[in-house]
């Protein structure tokens, strides 16, 4: 099967689950009443399991596209949008709005998480820069362990915020780190998926210098493209994603490791291929977390989180033993 027709059946695959999710849940919604005025079902069809399947999808595209792009800066299978510390800066970001809401009853409306977990995600990146920048280049193993150090830094301030809110707040707190689509403002559909979408375009605008940097720096710069502005665009295209990403849904964890590996088994590294599969093939997965964080428990609900971590940590642990045992996957 060559690579055009392996895309275009993984995007229509992708689209049917987009068209099947909303339909299942603690009952089976026929498709027949859709059109049935005041119909109960159709009520619930239209207003809470249509947005929620559509955040879900837009939340798995946006987490695997920062995987693909951290990955390919990194040249490395375990990189994910955790791995530069921008995840757990939009979480401090989040948690610090949520802290202050609650306790001096400050209300920003519905933008105020957006806002706060950019702001996190901004400055996580910031550091990272500033840190590798300090170190007189803008090296790739620099950044990556300025990221790690990142992550672990704005992680203890998630910590402390929560251990200084009071009950309500910190359960809030952990409810949402543990991700969960439970509380979708249907309103913020919008800029989620302007974000999600244009960052897709621009990803796929830059795709040539992309392949050229995963292939080598000294190559990509031997053709011509500029290292430090190409690192930092991306850098920043992904944080911007993935801030919003985390301000809707939360830091939901692995989708952006799994699902870019997997995809770049099946396409190989050309990014113009592999960014549309990593956008469908993302959305549809997480639509089928969706889906079993609401049936697992039912009717109670499991946090999203907890599902891809159980499938991710298994699969983390085959890239590693695969890794060890075949040397470098790149």
């Amino acid at each position: 099967m060559n690579v055009s027709l392996r895309i275009t059946l993984l995007i229509v695959l992708s689209l049917l689950v987009l068209a099947i999710c909303p339909f299942f849940g603690l009952t089976f919604i026929s498709p027949a009443v859709l059109t049935v005025p005041d119909h109960q079902d159709a009520e619930l069809f239209w207003r809470l399991r249509l947005p929620r399947t559509v955040a879900a999808f837009l939340a798995g595209a946006g987490l695997s596209m920062g995987g693909m792009i951290f990955q390919a800066l990194f040249r490395n299978p375990l990189a994910t949008p955790f791995t530069l510390g921008v995840s757990s800066g939009a979480s401090f970001g989040a948690s610090v709005y949520f802290w202050v809401s609650g306790a001096f009853l400050v209300k920003v409306g519905s933008l105020g998480p957006l806002f706060a977990s950019l702001l996190g995600a901004f400055l996580s990146m910031f550091l990272v820069w500033s840190i590798t920048s300090s170190r007189g280049g803008f090296q790739t193993a620099i950044m990556l362990l300025a990221g790690v150090v990142i992550n672990f830094f704005f992680s203890s301030l998630v910590l402390f915020v929560q251990y200084i809110s009071n009950a309500n707040d910190s359960l809030r707190i952990m409810h949402w780190l543990m991700g969960s689509l439970a509380n979708l403002e249907t309103a913020r559909l919008a800029e989620l998926a302007f974000v999600v979408i244009m960052g897709g375009v621009f990803v796929m605008s830059l795709a040539p210098q992309i392949d050229l940097l995963t292939a080598g720096e000294e190559l990509a710069a031997s053709r011509g493209v500029k290292l430090k502005t190409l690192k930092i665009e991306i850098f920043v295209v992904a944080s911007v994603i993935v801030g919003t990403v985390v301000s809707l849904a939360g830091p939901i964890g692995f989708v952006g490791l799994m699902v870019p590996h997997a995809c770049r088994l099946m396409l190989g590294w050309n990014h113009r291929s592999l960014t549309p599969t990593v956008f469908f093939v993302g959305g549809a997965f997480l639509c089928l977390c969706d889906l079993a964080s609401r049936l697992i428990l039912a009717p109670a609900e499991l946090p999203i989180g907890i599902v891809t971590a159980l499938l991710g940590g298994p699969f983390f642990l085959w890239i590693l033993f695969r890794t060890n045992s075949a040397g470098d996957l790149f």
